[in-house]
């Protein structure tokens, strides 16, 4: 089981989300359809979209018109009344010497996801993220420096209302702050319940539990798993571990150790890291915000990491393979550096790509990868066996 991360940036609605769309629509389509009864007419959805969220009104014809989208799309692109969305992660909101923060671990089946990192500019606020849904997000932060990240909230109860991941889209085009979100979070209705940690770079932060048949409820806690206010879907909480993941992240925070760093050993460890894949609910990717830095970070469990500042995202490809051990790089010959490469470095791969085939010309590149570029640390892609075989004695 693999998947190849990729990211993206752009300031209007074109290349990088027809591409978003194509990579997407086709997994989605089939979940969506075989999911959804009826057709909702198109101007109740747009009511909807101008009643709770009118500053996605425009964006989301543009976004429809760009890919030259069908009913079934433009549908999907409101995600006004989706089917049930579920989603295990966990996450935190901290402060360490370097300022606040925001981890979490994204547990799905890999197939699922997306796998794509994408800047933005679309509405005149450059936001960069985590692609759920097309449209929505995972988790991201903007460009004033507040970071989000949504979890399922392990309530079964369903009701008029939007999907997770476009309120978070919306949340970070149109807010500056944590105060900011949880009015958004408030006021936006959610189709089912889920948990949104929101920091930003003034170190305010908050979990707020939001559903489709209470009030959100906003809550000075520094995690979130997959419960509210108790577990009140018994199978759930026992199928997600939810229980033990809070727990063990609670008693984390009241210690010494909460920097990003000590956190990220927490999150790539059991029982916070899950290699649950054949369930469906493994830890696809871990990522890390840093609000002041405008920093944005995704990690895996062999040490592998893509990093950018978000008001410069470069594409950039990582492919990951997951297995009972957790996640770890793939070898490619075909990456894209973040920073610039000495001026001979193109006529010495051409050179090398030309006299070197095959398992040599992976290591090579796994070998330039993990000393000039700081990837696949654990040196797994370098373990090739390239010993020439003894000579022949007469």
């Amino acid at each position: 089981m693999q998947l190849t991360f990729r990211s993206m940036c752009e300031n209007t609605p074109g290349e990088a989300w027809q591409s978003v769309v194509a990579h997407g629509w086709p997994g989605w389509r089939e979940w969506f359809t075989q999911r959804t009864t009826g057709q909702i007419p198109n101007a109740k959805m747009r009511r909807a979209v101008r009643r709770a969220m009118p500053e996605y009104e425009s964006l989301w014809d543009t976004l429809c018109n760009t890919v030259e989208a069908d009913d079934d799309l433009v549908h999907f692109l409101s995600f006004w009344c989706p089917p049930r969305y579920l989603v295990n992660c966990s996450q935190v909101v901290a402060v360490d010497d370097q300022g606040p923060y925001l981890i979490r671990n994204y547990d799905l089946d890999p197939a699922l996801n997306e796998a794509t990192f994408l800047s933005t500019n679309w509405s005149g606020t450059r936001v960069a993220g985590m692609v759920e849904a097309l449209s929505g997000l995972a988790d991201g932060m903007n460009e004033f420096g507040l970071a989000a990240s949504l979890t399922f909230g392990g309530r079964i109860e369903v009701a008029k209302g939007f999907g997770i991941p476009v309120i978070i889209r919306y949340l970070l085009q149109t807010c500056r702050d944590v105060a900011d979100g949880i009015e958004v979070l408030r006021t936006v209705p959610s189709h089912m319940s889920y948990n949104v940690s929101l920091i930003d770079a003034a170190g305010n932060w908050a979990t707020v539990y939001v559903a489709p048949d209470r009030p959100a409820i906003v809550r000075r806690q520094a995690w979130a798993t997959n419960h509210q206010l108790g577990v009140e879907w018994p199978m759930h909480g026992r199928v997600s571990n939810t229980l033990e993941r809070a727990r063990h992240l609670d008693t984390v925070l009241q210690g010494q150790q909460t920097s990003a760093a000590d956190l990220l050993r927490v999150f790539n460890q059991s029982p916070v890291f899950s290699t649950n894949y054949r369930r469906g609910f493994g830890t696809v990717y871990t990522a890390t915000y840093r609000p002041i830095q405008r920093t944005a970070r995704l990690s895996w469990r062999d040490g592998t990491r893509l990093e950018w500042n978000i008001r410069a995202v470069t594409a950039r490809q990582q492919a990951i393979a997951y297995s009972e051990t957790g996640s770890r790089a793939l070898a490619s010959t075909h990456y894209t550096p973040d920073r610039p490469v000495p001026g001979w470095y193109s006529a010495f791969l051409s050179d090398m790509h030309t006299k070197n085939t095959g398992p040599e010309q992976d290591r090579l590149a796994a070998f330039w990868r993990r000393t000039h570029l700081g990837q696949d640390q654990d040196w797994a892609n370098l373990s090739l066996d390239l010993t020439p075989p003894p000579k022949e004695t007469r």
